[in-house]
C-alpha cells in the first residue's frame, strides 16, 4: 500500500516543476515557413526564369551556327548550306565529280544551279584578278 502513497506524494511535488517548464517556453511557436511566402516564391521564380534563359539561349545558338555538318559516306556528300529564310536554304552537294547547289523549302527540293568540279576554280579567280588590274591600270591613266 506504501506504494500507491508515495506516487501520489510524487505527483505533488513534480507539478510545481513542469508549470515552471512551461514558463520558460517562449510564448509564440516558431512557425513552419509557408510554401507560399515570398522567399521561397523568389527561389523558384528565380529557378524558372534560369531555366526559360538556358531554353532560349539554346535555341539561339542552334539556330544562328545552323546544324552540324552531317558525315557522309556514300555518293552524295553536304558541302555547305546557308539559310535563307526561317524555313528555306540553300545546300551545296557534291555527286561524283558535279558539285549541285540546290534550294530546300518545305515539300520542295528545286536545283538551282550545276557546277562542273573538273577545275578548282582557279582560273576564274585569275582571270578576275587579271581583268581587275587591267580596268585599275586604265582608271590610273
Amino acid at each position: 500500500m506504501r506504494l500507491p502513497v508515495t506516487l501520489i506524494g510524487l505527483q505533488w511535488v513534480l507539478i510545481p516543476l513542469m508549470v515552471q517548464a512551461d514558463v520558460e517556453k517562449p510564448a509564440t511557436p516558431a512557425l513552419a515557413t509557408s510554401p507560399l511566402s515570398g522567399g521561397v516564391l523568389l527561389e523558384t521564380a528565380g529557378g524558372l526564369l534560369l531555366i526559360l534563359v538556358l531554353i532560349f539561349a539554346t535555341g539561339w545558338l542552334l539556330r544562328r551556327f545552323g546544324r552540324l555538318p552531317m558525315s557522309s559516306t556514300g555518293d552524295i556528300t553536304v558541302l555547305s548550306g546557308v539559310s535563307l529564310g526561317p524555313r528555306e536554304r540553300a545546300v551545296l552537294l557534291r555527286v561524283g565529280d558535279t558539285r549541285l547547289l540546290v534550294g530546300v523549302a518545305p515539300g520542295r527540293v528545286q536545283t538551282l544551279h550545276v557546277l562542273d568540279d573538273t577545275g578548282t576554280g582557279n582560273e576564274a579567280a585569275e582571270q578576275f584578278s587579271g581583268q581587275l588590274k587591267s580596268e585599275m591600270a586604265e582608271q590610273g591613266k
